[in-house]
């Protein structure tokens, strides 16, 4: 039983009867306090509900009052406290024990959703492209070499992956990790092959979280994974920030700015990212720049990034008005 409960029980006058419903009859403290005439025929009740949570309610001048793990202690139990003649340092106690499993309550709820991946394996033949360059070069690893250049990316900026298999000798590998293991892939064609992605994914999970290292004042959101790779930010793999995604990365605890993909299914993401509390980037991109990718290609990295985390805004208001600008270029 709650400390609220045994306590509220322990101090409910002597003269009290039960009633077959499980209420407790006495004669209701509240009504001289209320202006009502004095109760004098046991028309105050209390309850507790499934051991924890417990309702007060006067039949007399109806007043009542309840609780129940998960909540505050409100104005109306404290003043019933008081007009039971419990002492004040046991009221702020039982106060301080509600906000304590309230919390505890909210932290449970925020574990349960936070996501959790299993190990998932590559596609079969799938080798660092490291270890391909090692002896003579495939020639159907030229043009994924070349596709990986024309992102303005190297060899050195993540661990890509390709595989000799038929199905996917046209297309650049990049793992997922998370906690140092593989938990899933993407395969992008790299000649137009479609679909243009093949890609094992487990639900909430957000890419690069890995490499977000503990110094960093910033953590940037991307959409995609190259997006990410260019500016080793993070990428949600998709225009929207799914169920426990914006946990994972509030865990991270920086300064959250999320560069949407100039197009109207980042609008969304924007909403989104106003309802989380994060930031978000509107930086002043030629037109023909779309993504964190395109800025990269055609900016550089440090102009990139310089741009993004300098074109910042956090208020609601302001990140509304800029938006409107953003996403009008692409009409």
């Amino acid at each position: 039983m709650s400390l609220i409960a045994d306590t509220l029980l322990a101090y409910l006058p002597p003269k009290r009867k039960h009633t077959p419903s499980g209420w407790i009859s006495f004669n209701a403290p509240c009504c001289v306090h209320n202006g009502n005439n004095i109760d004098k025929r046991m028309r105050g009740g209390f309850i507790v509900n499934g051991g924890d949570a417990v309702s007060y309610h006067c039949f007399n001048c109806g007043f009542k009052s309840s609780w129940q793990p998960g909540r505050l202690v409100g104005p109306k139990l404290k003043n019933l406290m008081r007009w039971l003649s419990i002492p004040d340092d046991l009221i702020n106690k039982m106060v301080f024990d509600a906000m304590r499993v309230k919390e505890d309550s909210e932290l449970g709820s925020k574990l349960q959703l936070v996501p959790t991946f299993t190990p998932r394996a590559l596609p079969l033949n799938s080798e660092p492209i490291e270890h391909w360059l090692e002896g003579k070069v495939n020639k159907h690893l030229m043009p994924v070499l070349e596709y990986i250049n024309s992102r303005a990316l190297y060899l050195e900026d993540y661990p890509f992956y390709w595989s000799n298999d038929l199905g996917f000798r046209s297309r650049l590998i990049v793992p997922f990790y998370h906690n140092k293991q593989i938990v899933g892939w993407t395969a992008r064609s790299v000649n137009g092959q479609t679909p243009k992605y093949l890609s094992e994914q487990q639900p909430g999970y957000v890419f690069n979280l890995d490499r977000q290292h503990w110094d960093r004042k910033y953590v940037i959101v991307c959409e995609g994974p190259f997006d990410a790779i260019s500016i080793d930010g993070v990428a949600l793999l998709g225009s929207e920030i799914k169920q426990g995604q914006h946990l994972l990365i509030n865990q991270l605890q920086r300064q959250i700015i999320l560069v949407p993909d100039r197009d109207a299914a980042g609008e969304k993401t924007v909403e989104q990212a106003i309802e989380f509390g994060w930031s978000v980037s509107f930086p002043p991109w030629p037109e023909d720049v779309k993504d964190v990718n395109d800025a990269v290609r055609i900016l550089g990295r440090p102009a990139t990034l310089w741009l993004i985390i300098n074109s910042a805004v956090q208020t609601e208001l302001k990140i509304k008005l800029q938006s409107r600008n953003w996403f009008r270029k692409e009409q």
